[in-house]
């Protein structure tokens, strides 16, 4: 565990976010006082196959909105239906 002072980690963010990355924990300091912990972000495995990034919205039930929502998402998503 590497202890850094605020002011270092302003100047040299970039290295200690590296060092984070690689499993090191850093505590950051203020007045030699721990005030907060830089840790590695554990990530669960994500499953990219090949129908990764190509999913399409489909209503389940048409009903009253005859879909119309799914206009709405995938305007917000940035994709086109046509």
């Amino acid at each position: 565990m590497k202890l850094v002072p605020i002011y270092e980690l302003k100047q040299d963010l970039a290295s200690v976010i590296a060092e984070a990355e690689a499993g090191n924990d850093v505590v950051i300091t203020r007045h030699n006082k721990p005030v907060a912990r830089l840790t590695r972000l554990e990530t669960k495995h994500l499953h990219t196959g090949p129908q990764f990034g190509k999913a399409r919205l489909r209503p389940e039930v048409r009903g009253k909105t005859a879909g119309r929502y799914l206009q709405i998402l995938e305007e917000d998503r940035g994709t086109d239906r046509r």
